[in-house]
């Protein structure tokens, strides 16, 4: 009677694991399609009129999934941040929005939430069939309310749109004023047909921001990185999530929170992240040249050090890191003697020192053979730091696919 009881007891924990084990009780596996590194703003962009306005923001998919959610980030206001509606569709050109595709965006089952200061907040999860590589229109509608610090990603090289009034569900907005950066938009995450989707971040400043780039095409090199990895079956679940901010630093405050201080906000806290390329540095060498940082010092092995506590951090939670050189700066501003000799120096800690899990090197990628200080000619922008479409492509392009296992 004992072993009948025992039996019976260890059928029903086998049912009861089962169930719970069932795909239908199984958590959503949800990938980052689309990312951006908010901020508190920088020097070079006025703060447009946001409230009673929508804001329409297109985004680029990296990624294709059955689902769809939205992260909102009032990460660095000062006062609570009040968002009354918003709606998600694919985009159908300029600030127009396929109407049958367009979907409400709700938040616990409500159609409005209160953002704290400091916080981020994602959206329910909408039943929707979103592509690889298509725009989203993302609409926000902000009541009446005091907006003394904004959370932003300027220099954005695409183009948004705000009207006053509510308007998230109309098709096209009649007369939106375009602004060049994406407000309270933190994430798009897809869930994806594929249980091994993954995502690539793209961490860095600038040049990882696509600055020059072709603004509107999609033109920076995690997007061109985000097209091979599709066209290459062995990585076509992979999506690309580019947090790079123009002027950002790895140490100092430049533009932004320096890369240490925003690690675990943009890169540990993105969904599905098993990859991070880090390409940073170059504004921590050209503030050498800062005339207001008098007592500003600068070595290599600081920023070695600062790497490498990317990368411990990042492999306590199972990321691979690569490592990028320093593309060549001779002729811009910023550009010092001592300056170069440092950037040369942290190129060679980065392809031989074996702290990172592999080395990518986009200073060769860009070179000029010719004068190894510069910019080749077919990939240089004009401003002697920042490479053109050609030198953004040519630096994906680089990057062994075989990395990415």
């Amino acid at each position: 009677m004992r072993f009948r009881v025992a039996v019976l007891l260890l059928l029903a924990a086998s049912t009861v694991s089962a169930q719970s084990a069932s795909p239908e009780s199984a958590p959503t596996h949800w990938v980052g399609t689309w990312a951006a590194s908010a901020f508190d703003g920088d020097p070079w962009h006025t703060v447009p009129t946001l409230v009673d306005s929508t804001l329409r923001e297109i985004v680029h998919t990296s990624l294709a999934g059955n689902a769809v959610r939205v992260r909102l980030t009032n990460e660095f206001g000062t006062e609570p941040l009040r968002v009354d509606a918003a709606t998600i569709g694919l985009s159908a050109g300029v600030s127009s929005v396929d109407a049958a595709t367009l979907h409400d965006l709700m938040f616990g089952g409500s159609p409005s939430i209160v953002i704290p200061p400091g916080a981020e907040v994602v959206s329910d999860a909408v039943a929707m069939a979103t592509p690889a590589f298509a725009n989203l229109a993302i609409s926000i509608y902000l009541p009446l309310q005091q907006v003394s610090d904004v959370t932003v990603h300027s220099s954005a090289q695409q183009d948004n749109f705000i009207q006053t009034g509510n308007h998230v569900r109309d098709a096209s907005l009649a007369s939106p004023v375009l602004t060049p950066s994406w407000y309270f938009l933190k994430a798009v995450d897809v869930e994806p047909a594929s249980a091994h989707a993954a995502a690539v971040v793209a961490y860095g400043d600038s040049i990882t921001d696509g600055a020059l780039s072709t603004e509107n095409a999609n033109h920076r090199w995690p997007d061109y990185l985000a097209v091979r990895l599709k066209n290459n079956p062995a990585t076509a679940d992979l999506a690309v999530l580019d947090e790079g901010i123009g002027g950002n630093c790895i140490l100092i405050h430049c533009v932004a929170q320096n890369a240490l201080a925003r690690f675990d906000r943009d890169v540990l806290s993105q969904a599905g992240v098993k990859y991070v390329i880090v390409l940073e540095g170059i504004n921590d060498i050209g503030t050498l040249h800062e005339p207001n940082r008098p007592n500003y010092k600068l070595t290599a092995e600081d920023l070695e050090q600062g790497l490498a506590q990317l990368v411990a951090r990042a492999h306590e939670h199972g990321i691979k890191v690569f490592g990028a050189t320093l593309t060549a700066y001779k002729g811009a501003g910023y550009f010092t003697e001592n300056g170069e000799q440092i950037r040369e120096a942290l190129n060679h800690w980065i392809l031989t020192s074996g702290v990172f899990d592999a080395a990518i090197d986009f200073d060769k990628a860009t070179g000029d053979p010719a004068n190894p200080l510069m910019f080749a000619p077919q990939y240089e922008s004009g401003d002697h730091l920042h490479p053109k479409d050609a030198g953004y492509a040519a630096m994906a392009d680089s990057i062994d696919l075989g990395l990415f296992r």
